[in-house]
């Protein structure tokens, strides 16, 4: 494909997303109808598209027009692309997108506009992050890092280092994560390496081990993931018991369906996870971690389209949802046991408030540990990962 034809593809995607269709299910539609596209068509437009998810506001500004043209045309102004090199890609010409006529004008985007941020959620945002607003804000227009959980049932860090390095994807050591490694070339190579389907290394962003490793784990027990989703952290869990013979970990999750492929990651970490339906008939826990549902705001670089999703109901519903869990679980808590909180969000109201609103029901519960990771977080080890927050709370001892 030409770059010209690149920038149609992506704009046909694009409209097809703001009509309402899921991003990757867009991509996926484009890529079944265009088989002729190769391997860096493809990824080339997936980039187009999500660059452009991202920074939907301020391309749209750029480009003249909330539509697939107007973000692509919009995002090759923000790169600084002058007119004659636009007037060039979009020709008319073959499946190069029609001419710069007067509805492509562009204009300065406003504050919020620059931000690309809905103007809904400005205050919520700059009530709970204060002066890291802009920051959080610049790095939500970025792709986000890529990161890698080492499997110490399989390898060392260093030995897995060597297999990527041979195979073409070079990484480096997060010298204040027991695990981790960032990819610094090569990313679109892991999904086909041997090592990856052999169980060596799981796909994490750095904040997400950074909160496990940031926990207090038993010596011995039980260890429930309540939330577990796909199991990646359950699975990062494993890692930091792999060397303890007497923690037992169990997996839960409201929707089953979601943790279908968990038996199948554990058997290819070479750990034992128990998968549950209902988590009651094991209790009690001495650890309970809740990754639970929330807006995801603190990882939307991965996920730009959530980013527009978010409403200011369905943000109600989510936290209704959280302290629905955590109530929930105090009654499978084991005496002297520990409830992680954790969301992949910056807003308080999913967080601090969130706890604190939880302690007052729960009298006989204390917070002994709270943090921030990540995009607004200053927790070592976890700069360049998404944004993530952490609270512990234990029994009080009678």
């Amino acid at each position: 494909m030409t770059p010209a034809a690149r920038l149609s593809a992506a704009i046909q995607v694009l409209d097809a997303i703001l009509a309402g269709q899921n991003a990757d299910a867009a991509l996926t539609a484009w890529g079944r109808a265009s088989r002729f596209a190769g391997s860096g068509d493809r990824y080339g437009v997936r980039d187009l598209v999500f660059g452009a998810l991202r920074c939907k506001r301020s391309f749209a500004a750029l480009g003249g027009s909330s539509t697939g043209r107007g973000l692509i045309l919009g995002g090759l102004r923000a790169a600084g692309a002058g007119n004659a090199e636009i007037d060039a890609l979009f020709c008319g010409l073959g499946h190069a997108p029609s001419l710069i006529g007067p509805a492509d004008q562009q204009r300065s985007p406003s504050a919020a506009e620059a931000m690309d941020l809905p103007d809904w959620l400005i205050g919520p945002l700059d009530q709970s992050l204060g002066p890291d607003l802009a920051a959080y804000a610049a790095a939500l227009q970025s792709r986000a890092p890529v990161y890698l959980r080492c499997n110490p049932a399989r390898a060392t860090r260093a030995k897995t280092m060597q297999v990527l390095a041979e195979n073409g994807v070079k990484t480096h050591v997060m010298q204040n994560l027991n695990f981790g490694l960032q990819v610094t070339e090569g990313d679109r190579k892991i999904a086909a390496l041997k090592a990856f389907s052999e169980g060596w290394f799981e796909l994490q962003d750095a904040s997400s081990q950074a909160v496990i490793e940031a926990l207090d784990m038993p010596k011995s027990g039980r260890i429930l993931d309540y939330c577990a989703g796909g199991g990646g952290k359950t699975l990062s869990i494993a890692a930091q018991c792999h060397d303890s013979n007497d923690i037992s970990i169990f997996a839960h999750d409201f929707n089953t369906r979601r943790m279908a492929d968990l038996p199948g990651r554990a058997q290819r970490n070479a750990v034992q996870v128990t998968i549950l339906e209902n988590a009651a008939k094991s209790a009690p826990y001495d650890l309970i971690l809740t990754d639970v549902p929330c807006s995801g705001s603190g990882s939307w670089r991965r996920d730009p389209q959530g980013k527009w999703a978010l409403t200011a109901p369905r943000l109600a519903e989510l936290c209704a949802i959280q302290a629905q869990i955590l109530d929930s679980v105090t009654a499978l808590l084991a005496q002297g046991g520990q409830i992680a909180y954790t969301t992949c969000s910056v807003l308080n109201c999913e967080n601090e408030a969130q706890i604190s609103a939880a302690l007052h029901r729960h009298p006989h519960l204390h917070c002994v540990q709270m943090q921030r990771f990540g995009l607004t977080g200053s927790a070592s080890g976890t700069k360049g990962g998404d944004g993530f927050f952490l609270a512990v709370l234990v029994q009080k001892t009678l």
